[in-house]
């Protein structure tokens, strides 16, 4: 939606459900790891999606969704989907907390195991996902308190060893555990690297120590860790904070680690040593179109996308807020050096590659294309006439943009949501409800969810929308992901219920 508490577990709790599918270790890597799918949020599905017929089974995602002035302003973590077809599903218990991982049977949603945490959630307007990535080796991370991650192997056995590490030292954090608890949460998805290093942001609220401030972290498979402050990474003392929600991406070669910093409005995207955290890369978000400072947002779940050339994508909110509350989507080169053409929506946006044989009419340089979502929001000062979209833009071919002097990507197809929006003018139409769309290249659609309460197939030969299902009443609420798992099967949240549908 883009109309600009703490629960503690005195101890491990693995709920153990009805087994339905005792399986040995699976040395096979997750299908989908966590947000955006990979280390560098491409969000490719890994099997064709299965037509949709049937739903085959639903699951809370909040047990305590609060709304806001009628609007649903929560994010919810990214599912989590095995080789052998298990789905991780972070759950929010309670009003204020109350987290834990369920992890269900994909066929059949039926419970396998369920681990709760102790993660507190940092001081928010909208409420944040809780962070966890699964790895690999098929061990599960998820956050805990006091800046702590809780690991849990094998993710495809009924039981499994339970771990706590800690990226500024396991006996540290045990020795001054109130403390710590209290004044450090980890404040972003988290990503695994290639050889299961785990990378997040954190945001400290009090004196530790250890001497921590807010930043962004690495832990090891052994449990060796490493930080850095955000004003450190960037080299200006006035950035307070890693941008809330931003995952960290990975290069292709896992050698850099991409994440935006802020002081709370603005800030800089910064690419790390990957190794050591040392500052390697940073570029100023600005607007492109007034070259003042972009606006990063703590409601953003905006993250960096890596593509497979290396450039990365980044979106931010433009400044000031004449762009219809648009935002943009920053392009770099890898080194951050190159500021390339600018995507035309950024908000609350995390771009999916799309590779460029699945638009056959596509004749143009680029190896690979972008989806997007194109919202253009209709009631507020500044905000345009309500045709909300999604887009496939190219990187490397350029426009002028509709809504400003900018030069942007070009279009080189876009789709108007299909539902008019009760009670508004005529051709205003409900809001595409994605922050990062599942790409299925084996049959060449995008699994796009709306705020009417429906997910569509966008058939991108043809550009149409070929199917859709029913999910539940229209809601405004924070964007969502789209995944697919190994079977086809296709996983959409939609008012705090995780939907699995298909044949």
């Amino acid at each position: 939606m883009a109309r600009i508490a703490i629960a503690v577990v005195a101890a491990w709790v693995v709920a153990a459900a009805a087994v339905v599918n005792v399986t040995p270790a699976l040395a096979a890597p997750p299908v989908w790891a966590g947000f955006g799918g990979n280390a560098q949020h491409i969000a490719r599905a890994p099997a064709g999606a299965q037509d949709f017929v049937n739903m085959h089974w639903t699951a809370k995602v909040d047990e305590a969704p609060q709304l806001r002035g009628g609007q649903l302003l929560i994010h919810y973590g990214s599912p989590m989907i095995t080789a052998l077809n298990n789905v991780l599903i972070p759950v929010k218990g309670t009003a204020t907390g109350g987290f834990r991982v369920d992890v269900r049977n994909g066929k059949t949603g039926a419970l396998f195991w369920s681990l709760a945490t102790d993660w507190a959630m940092p001081a928010h307007n909208w409420a944040p996902p809780l962070p966890a990535v699964v790895d690999t080796g098929n061990r599960l991370y998820v956050a805990g308190a006091g800046g702590s991650l809780i690991r849990r192997t094998v993710v495809d056995q009924a039981t499994g060893a339970l771990s706590r590490v800690v990226f500024y030292g396991l006996g540290e954090y045990q020795s001054r555990r109130t403390a710590y608890n209290r004044a450090v949460q980890i404040s972003t998805p988290l990503t695994s690297d290639a050889s299961n290093t785990i990378f997040f942001g954190f945001t400290v609220t009090g004196a530790t120590n250890a001497g921590l401030k807010s930043g962004i972290a690495r832990v090891t498979q052994n449990g060796t860790g490493a930080w850095t402050s955000a004003a450190t990474a960037s080299g200006d003392a006035t950035m307070t904070q890693v941008a809330m929600n931003c995952a960290p991406a990975l290069s292709p070669d896992g050698r850099t680690v991409y994440i935006a910093v802020s002081n709370g409005s603005s800030g800089y995207l910064l690419g790390l040593d990957a190794t050591t955290l040392a500052p390697r890369y940073k570029v100023a978000l600005l607007d492109p179109a007034s070259g003042l400072k972009a606006q990063i947002s703590n409601d953003s779940t905006a993250s960096p996308t890596v593509g497979p050339d290396g450039d990365v994508y980044f979106g931010v909110l433009e400044n000031p807020f004449v762009h219809n509350d648009r935002g943009w989507l920053l392009h770099f080169s890898a080194d951050l050096t190159v500021k390339k053409t600018p995507g035309s929506f950024g908000w609350d946006n995390t771009a999916s590659i799309v590779p460029t044989a699945l638009i056959p009419s596509y004749t143009g340089p680029s190896s690979y294309l972008l989806m997007t979502k194109y919202n253009n929001y209709h009631g507020l000062p500044n905000s345009g006439d309500g045709r909300n979209r999604i887009a496939i833009i190219d990187p490397n071919q350029t426009q002028a943009d509709p809504y400003s002097s900018a030069t942007v990507m070009k279009d080189i197809q876009t789709i108007l949501a299909p539902t008019q929006e009760p009670g508004e003018p005529a051709g205003v139409v409900y809001e595409w409800c994605l922050n990062s769309a599942v790409v299925d290249a084996v049959n060449g659609v995008v699994i796009a969810n709306s705020e009417d309460g429906r997910v569509y197939r966008w058939d991108l030969a043809t550009n149409t929308l070929t199917q859709s299902m029913t999910l539940n009443p229209p809601v405004p609420e924070a964007y969502t992901m789209t995944l697919i798992g190994p079977d086809g099967t296709v996983y959409v949240i939609n008012n705090s219920t995780l939907h699995a549908i298909g044949f």
